[in-house]
């Protein structure tokens, strides 16, 4: 990834490529757990894309790219919700489908990680789906190390909350 990084800081817009091909699932998902919207996040990650290519010549740091990445992700996100103001989408409801070989638990899970407040999910998206560390999401975020340590620890709690209600409800 570095030899990646230091080509597309050249100018190389193939390793730029790749680069961007080997993050966009976790861009996705980071997008998505902001916005909610499919159209949204994929804006906020049009827009992230041509930001990073072109301030990619300013990244300090190569090892840190994902969390550059990410926190123009973060900005671009934040963009659009202020653009769109109070906004409110309506998904399309999915009925439960038997068929399906999706068992209670893991809609659950589903169900209770939407149900998050808004500053644990991102923080939990970040550090157990994208596997950010500690480190890396403080600097993506631009707050205390201290202050994602303890919206882990309070998202974990929120979480295990909203999940047990759930089970217990569906027995």
């Amino acid at each position: 990834m570095d030899l990646l990084i230091k080509k597309a800081k050249s100018g190389d817009p193939d390793a730029f490529v790749a680069l961007i091909e080997q993050n966009k699932a976790a861009m996705y998902r980071t997008a998505k757990a902001i916005l909610h919207n499919d159209a949204d996040a994929a804006d906020a990650m049009q827009d992230a894309i041509l930001s990073c290519w072109q301030n990619i010549s300013k990244l300090r740091n190569d090892k840190y790219f994902k969390t550059w990445l990410t926190r123009i992700l973060i900005n671009c996100c934040k963009g659009i919700i202020r653009k769109n103001g109070n906004v409110v989408y309506v998904e399309s409801y999915e009925p439960y489908d038997h068929g399906k070989d999706t068992s209670l638990s893991d809609r659950s899970v589903k169900e209770s990680f939407e149900g998050l407040s808004e500053n644990y999910r991102l923080i939990l998206t970040l550090y157990y789906i994208q596997g950010l560390s500690v480190k890396e999401i403080a600097k993506a975020l631009d707050m205390n190390e201290n202050t994602v340590k303890t919206r882990l620890s309070r998202g974990r709690k929120e979480f295990k909350n909203i999940y047990t209600s759930k089970e217990a409800f569906s027995l």
